[in-house]
C-alpha cells in the first residue's frame, strides 16, 4: 500500500508533484524520486511486455516547463541505466508520444508534463500501445517506487528523435486526405488561420502544419516554449486565454483561431466572429463531425454538459448522448466499454477540451481535434458555409456559474458522498425538483421555469477534497434563484465551506 508520500504523487491516471521552487511548496519531485518513478515505469512494463528491461524502447518528451530539462535527464539517465533503448523526443506534445509506439514501435513513452497546472508543479503522463494508463497502473510503478525496485542495471543508449517532426506530417496528410488534396497540394491556401500556444509545446503547430500546407498563420501568437507563461494561462476552459486569442482572430480579420493546452491534449477554437467554440460549443461540434461518420452513433460526455447539448445531439443530430463521468479517462473508457458491447461510441468528449475520437486510438488529442475542425471549415467553404453554421441549432444557457465546495471533514471522499446522499433525500421533498434519472456522479436535479429554469449538479472532485457546483439556466437572474432554491439545504451542512455560495447571494 502507498505511503502519504508517494500516495500524494498519483493524480488519477498521471503523476503528479512540485518539481520548482518558487509557488510556496517544497519540491516532492527530487532527482532520487525521478528516478525511482523511472525504474518503476521500466519494471512494470517490461512484466507487461513480457521481457526483460534491456529489451525494452521507450520514448521521453516534454512541454515547456522549467524543470523540463531536469526532470528529462533524470528519467534518461535511469532508464539507460536499465539497458533499456531511450528516444529522446525533446519538446514534444503528449499525443505524439503515443504515436512513438505505432511510427517506432515503442514499448512505451513518457510525456513530463502537468498540463495547464502553475509553472512550479511538473509530472509524467505515460503510454503503451494500448494508450495511456489507467490508475491503478499509475498505482503500481508508484508502489515499485516507493519499494525501492529496479530492474537490474545493464548499459542502454539514448537516441535523439525526430518524433515530432513525423507527427507534424501526419498531420498534414490527415488535412489532405480530409480535403480531397494530394502530398504537395496547398489545401489551406486562402485561409487565415491564428495558433495560440500559451507558451506550450504546442507551437509546432503552426509552422509544422498549417503553414506547409498554405496557411497563412500572421499573427499566430506565443509559439515560443516558456514555462513561465508570461501571457495567459495555457488553458481552453480559461477565459483570459479565449478572450487573447478571440482578440486577435477578430484583429487580424482570420478565419479562425485555435488553442492549446501545454502539452496539447486539448484544444479549443474561435470563429471568425471571435466567437469562442470550447466548453459546450466544442461537444456539439466535435458531435456533428463525428456523427457525420457514424450517423446514430452514441457520444460519450462527461456529467457537466448542459441540456442543450443533449438537444442537440439527439434530435438536431440524431445521435444519442450518453452523460457520465468527469474526467477525460473516464468518458474515454466508457466509450471504448460502449464499443466493446456493441453500441458504436465515435466520440468521447469533456468540456475541458479533451476529445478523443474512435477513430483515433480514442487519445485525446487537441491537435488531432483541430485539425478535424479545420478540415470541417475548408470542406464548409466549398458549400459556402462557415463552422458557426453547424451551431446555429443549439440551445445555449443564459448564465452558467461554477461554485467549488471545500470539504473540511479528513474522510472528504466519504464525507462527500454523505452529502451527495442527503442531497438526495432533501430534493425527493421538492415538488418541483426533478432529479435526473440518467446521471453517473453526484446528483443532477432540474428545476422549472418559476424555479431558476435550468439544472445544478454537485459532485466530488476527482482528484481534491472540493464538491463542484455546476449551475446552468436559460434566463437572467436564474443562477441566483437556484442557489436560493439550494440555501437551505447548505447553510445545514456540516464539514462543507460554502462561502463561495454565501458570497453570490451577498454579492
Amino acid at each position: 500500500m502507498l505511503n502519504p508520500f508517494w500516495s500524494s504523487l498519483k493524480s488519477g491516471t498521471d503523476i503528479r508533484g512540485v518539481a520548482s521552487e518558487g509557488g510556496g511548496y517544497e519540491v516532492n519531485l527530487t532527482d532520487d524520486v525521478v528516478k525511482r518513478i523511472a525504474w518503476g515505469f521500466s519494471f512494470w512494463l517490461a512484466e507487461q511486455c513480457s521481457v526483460t528491461a534491456d529489451q525494452l524502447m521507450i520514448a521521453v518528451g516534454h512541454d515547456s516547463r522549467i524543470s523540463a530539462d531536469r526532470l528529462s535527464h533524470d528519467i534518461m539517465a535511469a532508464l539507460e541505466k536499465t539497458g533499456a533503448k531511450v528516444l529522446d523526443c525533446g519538446l514534444a506534445s503528449t499525443p505524439s508520444m503515443f504515436f512513438t509506439t505505432e511510427e517506432f514501435g515503442c514499448q512505451g513513452a513518457v510525456e513530463i508534463t502537468a498540463s495547464h497546472h502553475p509553472f512550479y508543479r511538473n509530472g509524467f503522463k505515460f503510454f503503451t500501445k494500448d494508450g495511456g494508463l489507467n490508475s491503478q497502473d499509475i498505482t503500481a510503478i508508484l508502489q515499485y517506487a516507493q519499494d525501492g525496485v529496479r530492474p537490474a542495471e545493464k548499459t542502454g543508449r539514448i537516441e535523439k528523435s525526430d518524433a515530432m517532426e513525423r507527427y507534424c506530417r501526419r498531420l498534414q496528410q490527415i488535412i489532405l486526405s480530409g480535403t480531397g488534396f494530394e502530398k504537395g497540394d496547398m489545401p489551406l491556401e486562402g485561409f487565415h488561420i491564428i495558433v495560440d500556444a500559451g507558451n506550450g509545446a504546442g507551437g509546432f503547430y503552426a509552422n509544422g502544419v498549417l503553414r506547409p500546407l498554405g496557411a497563412d498563420i500572421t499573427g499566430s501568437q506565443y509559439l515560443e516554449p516558456d514555462g513561465m507563461f508570461p501571457n495567459h494561462a495555457p488553458n481552453p476552459e480559461d477565459q483570459a486565454a479565449m478572450e487573447a486569442v478571440a482578440k486577435t482572430t477578430v484583429a487580424c480579420m482570420a478565419d479562425l483561431g485555435v488553442i492549446f493546452d501545454t502539452d496539447v491534449d486539448r484544444g479549443g477554437a474561435v470563429d471568425s466572429t471571435g466567437t469562442a467554440i470550447n466548453r459546450n460549443r466544442l461537444v456539439a461540434l466535435a458531435a456533428a463531425m463525428a456523427l457525420e461518420r457514424s450517423p446514430g452513433g452514441t457520444i460519450v460526455t462527461d456529467s457537466i454538459t448542459s441540456d442543450g447539448v443533449k438537444s442537440f445531439i439527439e434530435q438536431k443530430l440524431g445521435g444519442r448522448h450518453h452523460r457520465f463521468k468527469r474526467g477525460y479517462k473516464n468518458v474515454i473508457n466508457e466509450a471504448i466499454r460502449l464499443n466493446q458491447q456493441g453500441v458504436v461510441s465515435p466520440l468521447a468528449i469533456e468540456t475541458s477540451g479533451h476529445a478523443a475520437f474512435l477513430e483515433n486510438y480514442f487519445l485525446d488529442d487537441g491537435a488531432y481535434l483541430v485539425t478535424k475542425i479545420i478540415i470541417k471549415m475548408v470542406n464548409l467553404r466549398k458549400e459556402g458555409k462557415q463552422l458557426q453554421d453547424l451551431l446555429l441549432f443549439l440551445q445555449e444557457p443564459v448564465e452558467t456559474a461554477e461554485f467549488r465546495l471545500p470539504i473540511q471533514e479528513p474522510s472528504f471522499r466519504e464525507w462527500g458522498g454523505y452529502i451527495i446522499d442527503q442531497l438526495r433525500i432533501f430534493a425527493e421533498k421538492q415538488a418541483h425538483w426533478h432529479i435526473a434519472p440518467d446521471n453517473y456522479e453526484g446528483i443532477r436535479c432540474t428545476l422549472g421555469k418559476e424555479h431558476g429554469d435550468g439544472w445544478f449538479l454537485l459532485r466530488l472532485s476527482v482528484h481534491d477534497p472540493i464538491m463542484p457546483l455546476n449551475i446552468e439556466s436559460n434566463k437572467s437572474g436564474g443562477v441566483h434563484t437556484i442557489i436560493k432554491e439550494l440555501e437551505n439545504f447548505f447553510t445545514q451542512c456540516e464539514g462543507l465551506d460554502i462561502t463561495p455560495i454565501q458570497k453570490f447571494i451577498t454579492s
